[in-house]
């Protein structure tokens, strides 16, 4: 249900990788807190059966990682809602590697979803986040982006240049009003996330780290989205904003 009165009312967003996990709950957020939403995600993920009918969302389905795809987006999102405040680069993927068996092409994937699709997008949307006046880019990374684990190596390599690609992001845009934060989710069990979760020394492991004693769900993560993209984060640029219920923090 849309709240008239919403806290992004009249905002006009982009979410990749909409149609599951973190991305689909960060649209549907918005969407009740009266923005307006293109969802992007690949196609065949049933992104008309999220949110089909749903009024103020416009859908669009095709690889992020296409050479034209960021123009295709920005396009479709200027005639679907006549402008961009807010962009949310939220389609990632994480496989397990070491340095050892990280691959050319498995380097090359990763690192394209993750990071040259994200700059490729900030790029083509950076002219109409500054005609916004309020302009908003919001950043996948996780708590990756500030350490290490094993078997994510080039996982882990993605999500640090997120974080340094949101704060050059800061740099290059704040005279212009726009704000770039990237948000870092810990353990957030997803569609993405699940089969690291099939561990049960994994599962609990970070069950006990998180302080707060339980694994994410992406709604924790969409909330702090609606923040960020909101009046009350005006001032709030160029950071990493933890949703791991405390486990980076604990020894």
């Amino acid at each position: 249900m849309r709240n008239s009165n919403g806290r992004l009312n009249g905002k006009r967003a982009i979410v990749t990788g909409a149609a599951s996990g973190i991305g689909e709950a960060i649209a549907r957020s918005y969407l009740q807190e009266s923005a307006s939403v293109l969802a992007v995600d690949l196609p065949g993920r049933n992104l008309e059966s999220k949110f089909g009918g749903t009024g103020g969302a416009t859908l669009l389905e095709l690889d992020i990682t296409g050479k034209n795809a960021a123009a295709e987006i920005i396009a479709k999102a200027v005639d679907a809602m006549g402008g961009i405040d807010i962009l949310v680069n939220n389609a990632g993927i994480a496989v397990g590697s070491s340095v050892e068996t990280t691959s050319d092409d498995l380097w090359d994937k990763v690192m394209g979803v993750n990071v040259t699709a994200m700059f490729r997008l900030s790029r083509e949307a950076a002219p109409h986040l500054k005609k916004s006046g309020a302009g908003r880019i919001i950043n996948l990374g996780s708590i990756m982006s500030d350490l290490a684990g094993p078997n994510l190596f080039v996982y882990g390599t993605s999500k640090h240049a997120v974080a340094g690609l949101t704060k050059s992001l800061a740099v290059d845009l704040g005279e212009f009003g726009v704000t770039a934060n990237y948000l870092q989710p810990g353990a957030i069990i997803t569609a993405l996330s699940a089969p690291f979760f099939e561990d049960d020394a994994f599962r609990s492991y970070w069950e006990e780290k998180a302080p707060v004693g339980r694994l994410g769900r992406p709604q924790d993560v969409a909330s702090a989205a609606v923040f960020l993209a909101s009046d009350d984060a005006q001032f709030v640029s160029g950071v990493g904003l933890n949703v791991d219920g405390g486990a980076i923090v604990k020894f």
